[in-house]
């Protein structure tokens, strides 16, 4: 009941601010200049893109966790932390088009930051598609995890791509040098929008790996089950006399 409650006010505190951050991306941040209304739509491609790398940073620090204590907790919170960072991940790649066709004249192009992002997109669908062609639930955690810490590697690279070379994405906003930043409203729109993103993030993460647990919990019970029943049907049945039928 006290966690039902806990989580109840959580959705509630996360839905105002998801409403507020929406009301806030639309109508009190200010237009920009140059591209207009449809550089709103940064409000929410932004945060998708921070929502994804913080989905696979735990992921990655799960992943580490399940090789040092061996404890299938771990795995479940790393592929419920893939399985949300990949829908941000999507959220971000629509987005994104959506975004430059009107701004660049093009729905995509293989320069370093796209082209380092959609492989990072791919190693983690292949990712899901790995714990699937493993039955034991030991070795398909295992095998997760090693695989899982490797395709972090490509993280801090899709980061610093637009830093290294010289792409059709722009340069930093934040972080990015002495010319770099926004308007101050917008800037607080921005990060009002980001925790909003993180906090639909973290809610659905928590489900996800809550579903994860009753999944094992529930495949432990019918292998007992079905353990049970082998037993009862190769034990001996004796008659009245004792002697085995």
């Amino acid at each position: 009941m006290r966690k039902f409650k806990i989580h109840a006010a959580a959705s509630l505190l996360v839905g105002a601010l998801v409403i507020l951050s929406g009301y806030a991306a639309l109508f009190i941040a200010p237009e920009e200049r140059t591209m207009g209304l449809i550089q709103r739509i940064f409000y929410m491609h932004l945060p998708a893109w921070i929502s994804m790398f913080t989905a696979f940073t735990v992921a990655v620090v799960a992943n580490i966790a399940y090789l040092r204590s061996r404890r299938l907790k771990w795995d479940w919170l790393g592929v419920a932390s893939v399985e949300v960072g990949i829908v941000c991940g999507t959220i971000g790649l629509i987005t994104g088009p959506i975004w430059a066709h009107p701004v660049w004249g093009v729905w995509w192009t293989w320069d370093a930051r796209l082209t380092t992002t959609f492989i990072l997109w791919l190693l983690y669908i292949s990712y899901l598609l790995l714990r699937h062609l493993v039955d034991s639930p030991e070795r398909r955690a295992q095998l997760s995890a090693v695989y899982g810490i490797f395709a972090y590697l490509d993280v801090p690279l899709v980061y610093v791509s637009n830093r290294l070379w010289r792409t059709t994405h722009p340069q930093p906003v934040f972080f990015g040098g002495a010319n770099s930043g926004i308007d101050p409203t917008m800037s607080k729109v921005a990060s009002l929008c980001i925790y909003a993103f993180l906090g639909v993030m973290i809610l659905v993460l928590v489900q996800r790996y809550t579903v994860e647990r009753l999944s094992h919990e529930i495949e432990d019970l019918r292998v007992q089950l079905d353990s049970r029943d082998s037993d009862q049907s190769v034990a001996p049945r004796y008659s009245s006399e004792g002697r085995a039928r």
